[in-house]
């Protein structure tokens, strides 16, 4: 939307915002398509309204309201367990191939397009990481499809992050850590960070060796998404080389060794300045 108008409240909401069809469902909410004044916009509502459930929702609309800024969806307007976004036509990053594919976009799915996809996943990260409201961490990002679902791509073919419900802070300064959803995570997939898989002894969990961390987690996913991103594409394998050695010390078993998402930025520009100097 390219209008500068204050967020819609309830009444607004209520008057002028008519729903459409359903695009989506999840353990939190539902979204439809919805119009307002000739706009399309994506239309969030609560479906499970009792704890925990409730609180992911409204931290959504808490963490959306905040981090306004390039990186993440445009906040529309929200009222008590509803809130109204940007839409999006092409959907979510892990459309990403059918979008490509795509007769109006496939001249786009080279190397040059699918690494800007992701050094702007990569912004969006370290925008995270060093937000206004401290550290977040995309708890809910376990499987690569659910991670890249909760970005979306732009009709510039950027990502931009959609669901922060999951986004919590931690701070190492402060021996502030968190621990996500263990029970969504999979102990036998190598996605997740080592320190993150459950902890089992005789084929049983031990509740009390679950570990704590920080933003690191999201570190050691980054080069599966962004393999995923760049595909198979001519080029693609040249980038992954020069990306080999940054992308090795983000999968060291020792979250301290692993570099930040600032240090990875870098490196990425500086890897986009060689092959794509234009």
């Amino acid at each position: 939307m390219e209008t500068c108008v204050p967020w819609l409240g309830c009444k607004e909401i209520a008057d002028e915002v008519a729903v459409q069809n359903m695009l989506d469902w999840g353990g939190v909410k539902k979204i439809y398509r919805a119009t307002w004044r000739g706009h399309t916009v994506a239309y969030s509502n609560l479906t499970r309204k009792h704890f925990p459930w409730r609180h992911f929702f409204l931290n959504d609309v808490a963490m959306l309201r905040t981090l306004q800024s390039p990186h993440v969806v445009q906040m529309v307007g929200s009222c008590n367990t509803t809130f109204l976004t940007e839409y999006h036509t092409l959907g979510s990053a892990d459309k990403i191939e059918a979008v490509l594919a795509s007769v109006e976009f496939s001249k786009f799915n080279n190397v040059r397009t699918r690494f800007n996809l992701a050094v702007s996943y990569l912004r969006a990260m370290h925008y995270l990481h060093n937000s206004p409201v401290g550290t977040r961490v995309l708890c809910d990002s376990n499987r690569l499809k659910k991670t890249l679902s909760q970005f979306l791509i732009t009709e510039d073919l950027k990502l931009v992050v959609n669901d922060l419900d999951s986004a919590l802070e931690a701070n190492t300064e402060s021996q502030l850590f968190i621990k996500c959803n263990f029970n969504k995570i999979e102990h036998k997939s190598d996605f997740s960070a080592p320190e993150q898989r459950r902890p089992f002894q005789n084929g049983r969990l031990n509740f009390s060796m679950l570990p704590s961390y920080n933003e690191k987690t999201d570190i050691w996913k980054i080069p599966t998404v962004v393999d995923y991103l760049l595909g198979k594409v001519n080029g693609s394998d040249v980038v992954r080389l020069n990306l080999f050695k940054v992308h090795r010390q983000c999968k060291n078993k020792d979250p301290k060794k692993r570099p930040s998402a600032r240090i990875l930025l870098k490196e990425y520009k500086r890897i986009r300045s060689m092959h794509f100097p234009n």
